[in-house]
């Protein structure tokens, strides 16, 4: 899986899973990336509020799916919701590589020692570290850490991997479940380190 710079890009983006959903499905049924984004353009399928909003959806979700085989399309349309949901996030992780790090050495660690919450000092912290480590995320200000914050809550949570309560300190785990399908094409191309993070173990 290709590690990108660290960036705070996210600060301005959603999990956006109807959207990526959307995007999806028309590629499998024959679509290409420039018909959606024209469609995206002239008839607004994301239903964005502004072009400028339906510009930056397109483009984020574009190079979410972009990150993965294209053969993920089949195994997308025919998952559950919950499994869908789990495909937009790892697209998330394989796209945004500081998201993917907070996964694997945050919410997996709280997987592998039997923790039913993350809080918000976990990702506190995670950034932190991050600074200390990177000197790019050294320069982030309070507000972009903040706002990093916001998002990387609301993509778990729009993932369903952790509750929805507002305001809350801490979020309760709900555990990921795989599908067969979805697993054994994490598997097989490539991505065994994400069924580690999903499914919490070394």
């Amino acid at each position: 899986m290709k590690r990108n710079t660290y960036s705070a890009a996210a600060v301005s983006s959603l999990l956006w899973f109807m959207e990526f959903k959307k995007e999806i499905m028309l590629l499998n049924d024959g679509k290409s990336f420039d018909e959606i984004k024209s469609m995206s353009e002239k008839e607004n399928i994301f239903g964005a509020a502004t072009p400028a909003r339906a510009k930056n959806i397109y483009s984020k979700t574009t190079s979410r799916i972009k990150s993965l085989d294209e053969s993920i399309y089949g195994v997308f349309c025919n998952a559950d919701i919950s499994n869908q949901k789990l495909i937009t996030l790892i697209a998330t992780m394989a796209q945004d590589t500081l998201f993917f790090d907070f996964m694997y050495e945050v919410f997996r660690e709280k997987l592998i020692i039997g923790s039913n919450e993350i809080s918000k000092t976990d990702i506190r912290v995670f950034f932190k570290n991050k600074a200390s480590q990177d000197d790019n995320v050294a320069k982030w200000t309070d507000e972009t850490l903040k706002r990093l914050e916001r998002t990387y809550i609301g993509y778990m949570s729009d993932a369903g991997i952790i509750d929805n309560k507002k305001r809350a300190e801490k979020r309760k785990i709900t555990r990921p479940i795989l599908d067969y399908d979805l697993k054994n094409w994490l598997e097989l191309y490539g991505y065994e380190v994400i069924v580690k993070i999903l499914e919490g173990v070394r």
